[in-house]
């Protein structure tokens, strides 16, 4: 039988035990955060024992290194990304992308042991960021990110708001993106509200969801100018590189 080309790339990996999480639009589909993906993203480890039983996945899937760097551990540990085009007739086309570290997540064996584990009819157990590394890593200068956040979050908060924990309450006042929703949290937790350092206007008198909404904007356009100025070195040395090649 014939899989769908991530569903081949999904079992290849299981096959060679590849210690990979899952990232990026096919992890947000698990989520519950629908978003239209062909390429798999993965977080790897940077060691040449973890790197091994990747590659020989990859050599499976004939995938081919698309752009630069090639896959070692020197780029990966810098933050660089690593592509790969399938060749394999039941993968054809399909992209790979892998990545060791990104900015603001913690290193990959901390990633690893706070894994999501999702069943994937036809590719077996599958591993993929915890819901909060996955929104960590989608804070980025690039535009389909933002709103992808937003529903992750409202999408876990209208899943498990009856039963939450105060953690879980902590996480959502500081992450969450929809005016609304932190309105309503703060209001009814206000304690908790207080703790989140880095959101003090949480508790503003005059908190209403437009001036919550014009705090988040500002929120969102401090972390796409750190996201620049993370990139702006790699991007020196990746155009560095293609100019070598």
């Amino acid at each position: 039988m014939t899989l769908n080309p991530i569903l081949k790339a999904l079992s290849t990996l299981r096959k060679y035990d590849v210690p990979a999480l899952l990232m990026g639009g096919q992890a947000c589909i698990l989520y519950g955060g629908a978003e239209f993906s062909r390429d798999v993203d993965l977080a790897v480890p940077s060691s040449p024992d973890g790197l091994a039983p990747l590659r020989m996945a990859l050599a499976e899937l004939q995938a081919e290194a698309v752009y630069v760097p090639p896959l070692e551990p020197a780029f990966l540990e810098k933050g660089h990304a690593c592509h790969f085009r399938c060749r394999h007739p039941e993968a054809g086309g399909l992209r790979i992308d892998v990545l060791s570290r990104m900015r603001g997540c913690s290193d990959f064996p901390t990633l690893w042991s706070r894994r999501a584990e999702f069943a994937v009819p036809e590719a077996g157990p599958v591993a993929a960021l915890c819901l909060a590394d996955l929104v960590q890593s989608k804070k980025t200068q690039r535009d389909k990110d933002w709103p992808m956040i937003r529903r992750l979050i409202e999408a876990d908060y209208l899943n498990r708001r009856e039963n939450a924990a105060p953690e879980d309450v902590r996480w959502w006042l500081a992450e969450a993106r929809t005016p609304g929703i932190l309105l309503a949290l703060a209001r009814e937790h206000p304690d908790i509200a207080g703790q989140v350092a880095a959101r003090p206007w949480l508790l503003e008198p005059r908190a209403d969801e437009d001036a919550l909404a014009a705090r988040l904007d500002e929120e969102e356009r401090a972390v796409r100018q750190a996201d620049r100025e993370y990139w702006a070195p790699l991007r020196r040395e990746l155009e560095a590189l293609r100019r070598a090649r």
